[in-house]
C-alpha cells in the first residue's frame, strides 16, 4: 500500500524527476481516481507540485491535473493563489480551457470588489 497519493501517482504514471520505486501491487487509474477524490488539499497539492513542479512537466495525463485542481478549488475556493495556479495549468494544456482559465483569474479580484461594498 501507498502512504501518500504522491506515491500512488508516482508508481501509476511515472515520475519525471525521480525514479519510480519497485512496487508489486496492481496499479489500475480508477482506483487512483477514487483516491484523489478523497483526498484532501494538501495531499492533493503535494502530488502536483511534486510530480509537475514547474506546470508544462511532469507525466500525470492532464485529465488527471484537471481533475485534482478542480478538487482543490472546491475544498479552497476562496484562495486567489490557487485559482492563479489552476489556471496557469489550464493554459498549459490547450486552448480548450482558456476561457475557464480566464474566469478564474478574474474571479479573485470579484470577491475583493465583494468584500469592499
Amino acid at each position: 500500500m501507498h502512504s501518500t497519493l504522491t506515491e500512488l501517482a508516482r508508481c501509476l504514471y511515472g515520475d519525471e524527476y525521480r525514479p519510480t520505486p519497485p512496487c508489486g501491487l496492481e496499479h489500475r487509474e480508477h482506483f487512483f481516481v477514487e483516491e484523489l477524490t478523497f483526498a484532501d488539499t494538501d495531499s492533493i497539492l503535494a502530488m502536483l507540485r511534486g510530480l509537475c513542479p514547474h506546470v508544462v512537466d511532469g507525466r500525470l495525463p492532464v485529465r488527471i491535473r484537471n481533475l485534482a485542481y478542480r478538487l482543490v478549488l472546491l475544498q479552497r475556493p476562496d484562495e486567489p493563489a490557487l485559482m492563479r495556479e489552476a489556471a496557469e495549468n489550464l493554459w498549459m494544456h490547450g486552448p480548450d480551457w482558456d476561457d475557464v482559465a480566464a474566469d478564474l483569474v478574474k474571479r479573485p479580484m470579484c470577491w475583493k470588489r465583494l468584500t469592499k461594498a
